[in-house]
């Protein structure tokens, strides 16, 4: 293994990845930063009916990062798009309804994240391979898609060009780390989605 991913040969559909001590390390660390910028569930409170939260309203402003604007965008325009008073309704009432539901899978694709990396045991140099069911592979595609979203969104990325742009930085820019783990996360990604295709 080549420090992508690749078919499991021990799980039907699943998928494999060799990864190092500093690799665990980044990924587990940039999984943590996730999970504390989607922010923590609400609970129901002691002895509350856990029912109340199926019926919970969300949000109806969209969020001031703009990581989490990425992650919650407006249903109902682009990002650029200036919304009349019925879109802005309508996106308005969407995302009451949505929002909570879509943080709540986030949080859980990170979490996943976070435990299948807990769980890996380094051999020295030889690293650890992670083997994921094609369940958990779902979950890791939405947790480094977010991860890659909430970077381009820390880098200002918008489209192609922007992201065309990152590979001619200097070493000596600083946001030249984010863009080595975008660029990273990305062909994670790209691998992992190709395990996933029959």
């Amino acid at each position: 293994m080549a420090g992508y991913f690749e078919p499991a040969t021990s799980v039907p559909g699943g998928a494999a990845i060799a990864l190092d001590e500093v690799e665990i390390s980044i990924l587990r660390s940039l999984a943590i930063q996730l999970l504390e910028l989607i922010g923590p569930g609400e609970e129901p409170a002691n002895g509350g009916d856990p029912l109340d939260e199926l019926f919970a309203e969300g949000p109806s402003e969209p969020p001031s990062d703009p990581a989490l604007a990425r992650f919650f965008p407006d249903a109902y325009s682009g990002p650029d798009q200036k919304q009349d008073d019925d879109a802005r309704a309508a996106s308005a009432e969407f995302r009451r309804f949505t929002e909570n539901d879509l943080r709540a899978r986030k949080r859980e694709d990170g979490l996943a994240v976070v435990k299948a990396l807990d769980a890996l045991t380094p051999a020295g140099d030889q690293g650890a391979v992670l083997t994921l069911t094609p369940d958990e592979s779902r979950q890791w595609l939405g947790a480094l898609n977010d991860l890659r979203l909430a970077i381009g969104a820390r880098l200002e990325i918008t489209d192609e060009e922007d992201g065309n742009g990152l590979y001619a930085l200097p070493d000596s820019d600083p946001r030249k780390p984010m863009v080595m783990a975008y660029l990273w996360l990305g062909g994670l990604q790209e691998s992992l989605v190709e395990t996933l295709l029959p």
